[in-house]
């Protein structure tokens, strides 16, 4: 009778709750990936820094599992290296032939991105988009040098999400790949760099919400080709 009791529910009404249950609790391996993405990223964890998967495991109370996971999902950006012998470590900063070759393949593929945006993003991406642009907006009444990793997240976001919203898998794809490599040098915004790369993003937000293609591509052309300049200097110095 218990047994009956336990499997009166329908297969699929199984399944649905399965589902609803794991979609509600990341999972350890993209918490711990965040986590290293924001040491990466304000080079708490510096270039060349080896990385001990048993070491990680004990500092975030997990087991080697998830902690692998994120190694590898860091290793496919290209923000950690594995060695035969001498395992995990910090990749290297780009290089300054690298950084341009970047920014070339951004200045043809992300103003397109977002025309196409402009033109088949969802309300459900719109309204991402927006949010992302809404915790952009408050840091600035807050010391944003305090929060500079917080603003190179948000940054990636806002850029992958339009990168999702142009209905184009394979921009996407080859975007999301670009992105976490920038992280490193977007970190050396200063305040007033924080606040111009704000207001650009809320400029192609709203080309985007207003439904002009061509004012989304020229503001997205104008925001890489302004993020080049901003950060081609310190590449320069560091090359």
């Amino acid at each position: 009778m218990v047994a009956r009791d336990a499997s009166s529910g329908s297969a699929a009404d199984w399944q649905s709750e399965a589902k609803d249950q794991i979609t509600l609790r990341p999972s350890l391996g993209d918490e711990i990936y965040q986590r290293l993405v924001d040491d990466l990223i304000s080079l708490r964890i510096p270039p060349g820094e080896r990385l001990s998967i048993d070491g990680l495991a004990r500092r975030f109370g997990v087991s080697q599992t998830p902690t692998r996971a994120a190694l590898i999902r860091l290793e496919a950006e290209g923000l950690v290296v594995k060695k035969q012998y001498s395992g995990w470590s910090v990749g290297p900063l780009p290089t300054l032939d690298q950084f341009e070759k970047i920014f070339e393949l951004r200045g043809l593929i992300e103003p397109a991105s977002a025309a196409r945006a402009a033109r088949h993003a969802s309300p459900a991406a719109l309204e991402d988009l927006g949010a992302i642009a809404e915790e952009m907006q408050k840091l600035i009444a807050e010391d944003i040098a305090d929060h500079r990793a917080r603003l190179v997240v948000l940054d990636s976001r806002f850029h992958t999400a339009i990168a999702a919203a142009c209905g184009n898998e394979l921009i996407e794809d080859t975007l999301g790949r670009l992105f976490t490599q920038m992280h490193i040098f977007r970190l050396r915004y200063h305040s007033d760099v924080a606040h111009a790369v704000i207001a650009e993003h809320l400029d192609i937000l709203a080309a985007i919400e207003a439904r002009d293609p061509a004012r989304a591509e020229a503001a997205m052309r104008g925001h890489i080709e302004a993020g080049r300049e901003r950060i081609e200097t310190h590449v320069r110095q560091h090359d």
